[in-house]
């Protein structure tokens, strides 16, 4: 405190740096050889392994004042603190539930069932009916049908080569429907 009776700012700042360059000296010292034996104790997962050493050097942080001033003891001090924040990080991730990356489960397909099969067919007579009637004709005469293209130019009255040209274009509307549907469904 100053002669006013204020405590003194300057006083302050020189004791936060000076715990400012001993902890930046306690990790310069320790860091590597922490992490390499931390590294041993995750199995090489290096994340798990600098997060813990993050951690481990926090808690070194907190307790500055604690720590005694030999490198050695400091040293064993944080291989010691190490070591129980591993088993603290592998007890709590044994409680917790695995987590899963990678696939979005919304729009996973089901199993098979009666439900599903109901929706496929109306999802598919809806979309045949988006189509125009030349093309829903091809495509119903085709695969509902069973004709051959041949057959199916015969029952329609038009020439094969315009049965399979339909056919083409009435496929890729009939993608870029169902794909509209199932874009809105994910």
């Amino acid at each position: 405190m100053d002669s006013e009776g204020c405590p003194d700012v300057r006083a302050a700042s020189d004791t936060d740096a000076q715990r400012e360059r001993r902890m930046r000296a306690v990790f310069s010292a320790n860091a590597r050889p922490l992490y390499y034996f931390l590294l041993k104790l995750t199995h090489g997962q290096r994340e798990l392994a600098e997060d813990l050493v993050q951690e481990t050097m926090l808690r070194a942080w907190r307790r500055l004042p604690e720590l005694p001033e030999d490198p050695e003891l400091i040293r064993r001090w944080l291989f010691v603190a190490a070591r129980y924040v591993a088993i603290d990080v592998a007890r709590a991730r044994s409680v917790r539930p695995a987590e899963v990356y990678g696939m979005d489960v919304r729009c996973a397909p089901a199993p098979a069932g009666e439900f599903d099969e109901l929706l496929d067919r109306f999802t598919l007579a809806d979309a045949l009916r988006k189509l125009s009637p030349e093309h829903r004709t091809v495509l119903v005469e085709l695969y509902y049908g069973d004709a051959s293209t041949a057959e199916a130019a015969a029952r329609i009255g038009i020439p094969a080569g315009t049965v399979r040209s339909r056919s083409f274009y009435a496929l890729r509307a009939a993608r870029n429907i169902l794909g509209d549907v199932e874009a809105l469904a994910c």
